[in-house]
């Protein structure tokens, strides 16, 4: 007897066990024939078989919510997501990073068409539009890993403890977003000063910054401007992408369910996959575009109180103790340069925009929204809509198909080895 056959005449043994009345009833091979259908009529037989079918497909429904898969599995294909989305819309945003840090008058670098444009004809790709690349590459993939594995452990707990599932998706995005902020800020930071440096030694674009590798930028930051220096921004930078990140996966969990609950499958297709990513990042993206430009305003406006340089003291005394103290190199912390280090911002102050003189993100939203009205807050909320729904649609939809398709590999390896 072979192992199949044998496998068959223990499952009708158990069956048979299990069930005895349910396989020795008359009524069971002609349904005709049943109690039911006599005494009720064939109408209200089809009703009942209706109701039994959608009360199966509920089950089958619940229990295909409750698969959860391993958290290295959601880590994983979170990681290669997320650092695919980042990979694929760094020169974007290279060009963000240019235009935000100019310190040329009147800017060298203006629309988002023209600056890529510029960098690519003069610069080149890999040290042009892809300078920084190393760093972001470096933050991206441990960040999204950290984010995806912080995100799921909280949500599932979350959930289990009895609250909302949307309260439990937003705060999981709020709580694996800070997480993964001591990793990634640190990296942007280096990444932001690479991308406005571009090549070393560049002819075309003058940053301040001349680092001539990663490593070396990273020496020379801590060494002149102290480890905390890896961490310029990270209050701007929490304020906009924890908001952000919470947002994208309420929404993203929310649009699945539904997608999942219309097909009847937990395999809602491509499109639907495509189109419940890239929602939920344009919709979390134009939501929080006021913080965008808020945190933009703040990093990139001049310091309105720059005092302005002493006068040259004449006596010979005061002369000698003035050169002593010129003589001795700036530090590189008193010239702090407030640029992007997180996510791009895709916001370019309007010419003429009232300086808002306070790093206090709430002030800062108060001034535009007095003297620019909610056109202001809202600046540039169609390229942020755009970039938003760009990352995230690859990031989510990289994630989904590399979970099934890890979810596939285990089957298949799991029913080699039982046949084996």
């Amino acid at each position: 007897m072979s192992l199949a056959s044998l496998i068959a005449n223990l499952s009708n043994f158990f069956r048979t066990k299990q069930h005895p009345q349910q396989l020795e009833s008359p009524y069971n091979h002609d349904p005709q024939t049943s109690p039911t259908f006599l005494q009720h009529g064939e109408g209200q037989n089809t009703s009942v078989s209706n109701t039994r079918a959608a009360e199966t497909h509920v089950q089958t429904m619940e229990e295909e919510e409750e698969i959860r898969p391993p958290y290295y599995r959601c880590m994983l294909a979170g990681g290669l997501g997320g650092t695919t989305g980042d990979m694929l819309m760094h020169s974007i945003d290279t060009v963000k990073t240019r235009q935000q840090g100019d310190p040329h008058i009147p800017p060298k670098y203006t629309s988002l068409s023209s600056t890529y444009s510029k960098i690519f004809r003069q610069e080149g790709i890999r040290r042009g539009l892809y300078s920084g690349v190393t760093p972001a590459f470096l933050g991206s993939f441990p960040g999204t890993v950290i984010f995806f594995g912080v995100y799921e452990y909280s949500k599932r707990n979350l959930i289990d403890a009895g609250l909302h599932h949307s309260l439990a998706y937003l705060s999981g995005g709020f709580i694996a977003d800070l997480a993964a902020s001591i990793v990634y800020v640190p990296s942007e930071v280096l990444k932001t000063r690479l991308q406005l440096q571009g090549r070393y030694n560049n002819p075309f674009f003058k940053s301040g910054y001349n680092y001539r590798s990663t490593l070396d930028a990273t020496r020379t930051i801590i060494r002149q401007e102290g480890l905390s220096a890896l961490f310029y921004g990270y209050k701007a930078t929490i304020w906009r992408d924890l908001p952000f990140s919470a947002l994208q996966f309420a929404f993203y969990e929310q649009e699945q369910k539904w997608a999942k609950n219309w097909v009847g499958s937990r395999d809602i297709g491509l499109g639907l996959e495509i189109a419940t990513a890239t929602t939920a990042g344009g919709m979390a993206g134009v939501i929080t575009c006021p913080l965008d430009v808020v945190k933009t305003r703040i990093q990139t406006q001049l310091n309105p109180h720059q005092e302005a340089p002493a006068a040259i003291p004449t006596k010979s005394s005061e002369l000698s103790a003035y050169r002593s103290l010129t003589a001795e190199p700036v530090r590189a912390s008193h010239l702090k340069r407030f640029i992007s280090t997180s996510s791009p911002s895709t916001t370019v102050p309007k010419q003429g925009s009232v300086q808002l003189d306070t790093s206090s993100v709430v002030t800062g939203l108060k001034i535009i929204y007095k003297t620019e009205g909610i056109a202001g807050c809202f600046r540039g909320v169609g390229p942020r809509f755009l970039w938003t729904s760009v990352q995230s649609g690859t990031m989510l939809v990289l994630y989904q198909i590399l979970l099934r398709q890890m979810e596939a590999y285990q089957s298949s390896t799991r029913e080699g080895r039982s046949i084996a």
